[in-house]
């Protein structure tokens, strides 16, 4: 079955990160975007495995809605 979820992904001094925020505490990282989306996919496929269905269907019915603002900075 397949599955479309979120995936929020950061960059730091370290390289990248990236979380699922359907699903709490699935993160993973990489030295490049590559590597942290192959890292981040299997993550999600791995903790997916661990629930039930009535766990999936509620963790993947959560709608996720992001944004970009502009802000004025002092």
């Amino acid at each position: 079955m397949s599955y479309k979820v979120s995936i929020v992904i950061e960059t730091d001094e370290f390289g990248y990160y990236a979380y699922c925020p359907e699903l709490e505490g699935c993160q993973s990282q990489g030295n490049s975007l590559e590597d942290v989306m192959t890292n981040i996919k299997e993550a999600i496929e791995l903790y997916l495995e661990t629930l039930s269905d009535e766990e999936k269907k509620t963790a993947l019915s959560k709608e996720i809605l992001t944004t970009a603002v502009e802000i004025q900075v002092a």
